[in-house]
């Protein structure tokens, strides 16, 4: 059986964090958070991973892994901008695969990165994929923190929104709101491959009012004309990290899998 075409996997990381200053950097259980990200992604199979920073201090903390840096513009609005210029400065192939991977996600599961980055495998037209979930508790479903995104009949994504859609007429206007169990609103999870193509032809489109709205980088995939695969996965992965809260959460976790490995245990996700 022959193995999957090689991917890549760039992982934008900022310095500057509105919520959480600094946070690729902040120590948890012993390492920068920053490293617990290229660990993942090095698990992932991918044969280059490359972390695409804004400074100079963050290329240092992961010197001693098989990474690549490179010190990116400070001047991008999103991750996605910061690996397209990536692309263009390695020159990469058109069809090249890259998985976007954010560096606040240091409990990612690789089997979610592998998943990504076969979806974009030949004769597939599309050139952009990403992921959703099933949305079970009905309260996300009204949560602007949670995109919901909707599709067409063959998982193309048609809209994400923070909005609850689809608005179902019949049950969001009763009091107290019910939620149509024959029908499952989508989550969507921030986590994207690309064809190196894909991202030059990004990398030229203005900024679309939808997105600014919204603030949602994605719609400016759709409004200007290009299709998003979506890929259902039945879990959602673990949050990633933008408050103090976040941190405490994912050090329990990590202190948790390590004495469970002590113990002989393996309650990691890692394939």
């Amino acid at each position: 059986m022959n193995s999957p075409a090689p991917f890549k996997i760039v992982i934008p990381a900022r310095l500057g964090s509105s919520r959480l200053p600094g946070k690729v950097l902040i120590p948890i259980a012993g390492k920068p958070m920053i490293v617990h990200v290229c660990e993942r992604a090095i698990a992932a199979g991918a044969a280059e991973v490359i972390v695409a920073a804004d400074d100079r201090s963050i290329g240092e903390a992961i010197a001693p892994l098989r990474v690549t840096t490179v010190l990116t513009s400070p001047r991008h609005s999103s991750g996605t901008e910061r690996l397209a210029e990536v692309a263009e400065r390695l020159a990469w192939d058109a069809e090249e695969r890259i998985v976007n991977l954010q560096g606040d996600e240091p409990l990612v599961d690789p089997a979610l990165i592998r998943i990504l980055a076969e979806a974009l495998l030949p004769p597939t037209p599309t050139a952009v994929a990403t992921l959703a979930t099933a949305i079970d508790d009905p309260s996300e479903i009204f949560n602007p923190n949670a995109v919901k995104v909707v599709v067409d009949c063959a998982d193309h994504a048609l809209y994400f929104s923070r909005a609850p859609v689809p608005w179902d007429r019949e049950g969001f206007t009763k009091q107290p709101r019910q939620v149509n169990s024959g029908f499952k609103h989508l989550r969507h999870i921030g986590m994207y491959a690309y064809t190196a193509g894909f991202l030059r032809r990004y990398a030229a489109w203005a900024r679309s009012p939808l997105e600014d709205v919204e603030c949602l980088e994605q719609l400016r995939i759709l409004w200007h004309g290009e299709r998003i695969r979506v890929l259902r996965v039945d879990q959602a992965p673990v949050a990633g990290v933008d408050t103090e809260e976040d941190l405490k959460r994912v050090e329990a976790v990590l202190a948790d899998r390590a004495a469970s490995s002590e113990r002989g245990e393996n309650h990691d996700p890692v394939g």
